[in-house]
């Protein structure tokens, strides 16, 4: 490591749209990203025919798929997810639900007391594989499924199915008649093949948490009521066919991994043109009050600033349109659209939009499994968003994440934290999972900025996206971009920070006129930003690399001998006496306890 004081110790011992009322010209594919890594994903391609009755909420689908196996395996089964089966008194999200110590309050015991009218369901009638019959069963949320012949590495199949569906009564993400009254937000409506990757199948229940999916072209054609205006993923083809009551469109959405749209017959529908960029559609209530109207009509030129900012700060948006829509039951992201609640201040407004056009990024195009890792979705979404909004703030904070970190450090003294590791479904409290998520996840890569200095993160950010858009990334395929631009050794940030509960806690123990002396408290390893104040009034920063991450971050500060980890305390002797230290002035480490970082 550098030397630039001639004078010093070491001692110690041992330390994440479309408008379908209008005519949208059809868009190119958008381009394929190549990455760094050799990874193959599978590849489905749906047709679906979709029959609405808005007056029971029951639709009729028949789905044409086209499944390519890419992988290396031999295919001897698959499964579709069934999210609609959730929505059914004694499921797992209704008994988990009512299990837990602290539930949603959205969901509650509220599934528990739906009539039969008013649960969701998705029955399938029939299913075939290039036109061989296939049994199946259905076991909750999912559909498990004999294939009658092996689906060898490279080859297409054929599956096509009936189903049946009923639309449950809102409660949570999808459903009919939400709180605000719109009639229809069709999220994970439809029998969605599951993915399987070189970790295998990823069938996982819906108890309420998190999705993933399969990278496809998706073909629907929707038969509705004439009178609705229809909003969310993919461009209509030419104009809606109208035979006596009913409408039909038809819609193409190249390259998602879901397909989502909202219908209601009062829907407001505004356009706003993003320079050189997509254009931006909003589907609202016309009986909204006037206030939050006038919120939406505000938001619209504030989303194109959103949009320029994530295309500039991450990679550029691929698609030709994108849709804030009025709906569901809160704020959820999904491919070319979100649906939000609308009964909102313009402040609550405009953060829930930041964070979920954000998740086009970090989980839409960015797709890594958001019930293994679902900090790498929420947390990096949450801290780009974080950074958007402060970019559009008159009087921008000092640090855009510092709520995170506050969430963070409250949820690492709580005793309830769990490591990243854990499955999404299976955190012992909601709110636990919250904090973990969004917060400890926002931190993760915030404090990677603090790491390896926040030009490296930003050139780490555009990499990554380069190399993993369009695919599934997984948590150390963001390390190693950051290796690869820094050239750092960086597994042990992933391994402390992500995959176990180990807290950083560096302390001033003492200082002696010319000495000092820092104390390593908590368990995870830190490179330490220090500033010192001389007794003559000046001042001078330091820098002491963490011995096993193998260099050092730009920086402006005297760079003195690194620090091994298992040394509890590192003692060096400044040129002049000192008069205070502190520990990382710029508040980035995620250090417990910031009381002692000065002296």
């Amino acid at each position: 490591m550098k030397k630039t004081l001639s004078i010093f110790t070491l001692a110690g011992l041992l330390f994440s749209c479309g408008s379908y009322d209008k005519a949208v010209a059809n868009p190119p594919l958008p381009s394929v990203v190549n990455s760094s890594n050799a990874e193959w994903l599978q590849h489905v391609d749906y047709k679906m025919n979709i029959d609405m009755n808005t007056t029971t909420y029951q639709y009729k689908g028949d789905q044409t798929l086209v499944y390519t196996n890419n992988s290396p395996d031999v295919i001897n089964r698959v499964y579709y997810h069934l999210y609609f089966n959730a929505f059914q008194p004694g499921s797992e999200m209704d008994v988990r639900s009512r299990t837990i110590a602290d539930p949603d309050r959205r969901v509650g015991n509220r599934i528990s007391k739906l009539k039969p009218n008013e649960i969701g369901y998705i029955k399938v009638n029939s299913l075939s594989q290039n036109g061989t019959t296939l049994n199946y069963e259905t076991v909750g949320t999912v559909l498990e499924v004999k294939l009658s012949k092996l689906i060898q590495p490279g080859e297409k199949v054929t599956f096509k199915m009936d189903f049946d569906a009923q639309v449950p009564v809102q409660i949570r993400r999808s459903g009919r008649n939400n709180s605000e009254g719109v009639a229809l937000s069709m999220t994970q409506w439809y029998p969605k093949l599951a993915e399987y990757d070189d970790e295998g199948w990823h069938a996982d229940p819906y108890i309420g948490r998190e999705f993933h999916g399969v990278w496809g072209d998706f073909d629907v054609s929707l038969t509705i009521d004439k009178d609705y205006v229809v909003g969310g993923t993919g461009y209509l083809q030419g104009e809606p066919v109208v035979r006596g009551s009913k409408k039909t469109i038809r819609f193409l959405a190249p390259r998602v991994h879901d397909f989502t749209w909202a219908a209601d017959k009062d829907y407001i529908h505004d356009t706003y043109q993003v320079s050189n960029g997509p254009l931006l559609n909003f589907y609202y209530k016309r009986d909204l009050p006037a206030e939050n109207l006038k919120n939406w009509k505000d938001l619209q030129a504030d989303t194109a600033k959103l949009m320029e900012f994530f295309s500039e700060n991450i990679g550029k948006y691929p698609y030709d349109q994108y849709s804030v829509i009025q709906g569901g039951d809160g704020g959820m992201e999904y491919a070319m659209s979100t649906l939000i609640t609308g009964k909102r201040s313009y402040g609550s407004l405009l953060g829930v939009t930041a964070h979920e056009l954000a998740h086009t990024w970090f989980q839409f195009l960015l797709a890594s499994n958001e019930a293994k890792h679902e900090w790498m979705d929420e947390g990096f979404t949450s801290y780009i968003s974080a950074l958007a909004m402060n970019s559009l703030r008159d009087e921008p904070r000092e640090i855009a994440t510092s709520g995170s970190y506050r969430g963070y450090i409250g949820l690492a003294k709580s005793g309830r934290e769990q490591p990243l590791t854990t499955h999404a479904d299976r955190y012992k409290y909601n709110g636990a999972y919250g904090a973990a998520a969004y917060s400890k996840g926002a931190v993760f890569i915030a404090q990677l900025g603090y790491v390896i200095g926040e030009d490296n993160l930003k050139k780490t950010l555009k990499r990554y996206f380069n190399d993993f858009a369009f695919k599934h990334p997984k948590p150390m395929d963001v390390i190693r971009t950051a290796e690869r631009i820094t050239d750092f050794e960086l597994d042990w940030y992933l391994i402390d920070f992500g995959q176990t509960t180990n807290t950083i806690d560096y302390g001033v123990k003492s200082v002696n006129g010319k000495t000092v002396i820092l104390e390593r408290i908590g368990q995870m390893p830190m490179p330490i930003d220090l500033s010192i104040t001389y007794t003559d009034g000046s001042k001078e920063g330091f820098y002491i690399p963490l011995q096993m991450m193998r260099g050092e971050k730009p920086t402006d500060a005297t760079i003195i001998d690194d620090w091994a980890w298992a040394y509890p305390t590192y003692t060096f002797k400044t040129l002049k006496d000192v008069a205070s230290v502190e520990i990382d002035p710029s508040g980035m480490m995620a250090d417990i306890n910031k009381e002692n970082n000065k002296k």
